[in-house]
């Protein structure tokens, strides 16, 4: 049994996670799904990490799932405790030195999202197309009554690593995507750690919409883990 730890993206908190969670917990194994302090001015990343180790406790045998914005949070967890794989969910891929507020247009961001807002004719004001356009409608529902602020704080402050940590790395990519667009986020990953991303069906949060395929590849990462 492995214990896959869960880190939300901006502004989202556990419940998000919950029919992964359901997946995997039927799978047997153990499940951390993060509440991190996104509403608390007086957290930055270095406090993110924190929440994701104390939630972690003594548990061992870990696999790290990073999405979105978590994807700033993930590696620095990587770099306290021993993890045996680090899966970047549809996730921002910081650099050494680089804010999150900085990661936006030095990717080139937002013309990617002009493209792909082009493409698709979406309406400026359309956010549940944006972050949802895979998800089933009672899950959309459900969702708005979650509400979660997200405080600017960890976006001031440069990502705090010299370097990528020494951690087994994937990139799980959801091609349906109109938030971080399929082959913007390609090419983030190609430049910036060097790999190909593997790519599945599903919006920006494919745990919503898409929680079986998700948990197995998962389950495809953890059986290709030596000694599994």
């Amino acid at each position: 049994m492995v214990t896959y730890v869960l880190i939300p993206g901006g502004g989202a908190d556990p419940w998000y996670w919950h029919p992964l969670v359901d997946e995997l917990r039927g799978r047997g194994h153990d499940v951390v799904p993060v509440d991190l302090p996104s509403e608390d001015d007086s957290a930055g990343l270095s406090e993110y990490a924190d929440a994701v180790v104390e939630a972690i406790g003594d548990r061992t045998d870990l696999i790290v799932v990073a999405h979105s914005l978590g994807g700033f949070t993930g590696p620095l967890v990587c770099d306290r405790l021993p993890v045996d794989l680090l899966v970047m969910l549809q996730a921002m891929v910081p650099k050494p030195g680089e804010s999150p507020g900085e990661w936006w247009a030095a990717t080139g961001y937002e013309q990617a999202r002009r493209e792909q807002d082009a493409l698709d004719g979406r309406a400026p004001d359309d956010e549940e197309t944006l972050f949802y356009s895979d998800t089933p409608p009672a899950l959309i529902a459900e969702a708005a009554k979650h509400p979660r602020g997200q405080s600017g704080t960890p976006m001031m402050k440069p990502w705090p690593l010299p370097a990528w940590p020494d951690v087994p790395t994937r990139f799980l990519l959801a091609r349906d995507d109109k938030f971080f667009p399929a082959e913007f986020l390609r090419r983030v990953v190609r430049e910036r750690l060097g790999i190909v991303p593997d790519e599945m069906p599903g919006d920006h949060m494919p745990m919503l919409s898409h929680p079986k395929e998700l948990a197995t590849r998962l389950e495809t990462y953890r059986a290709e883990l030596p000694g599994s």
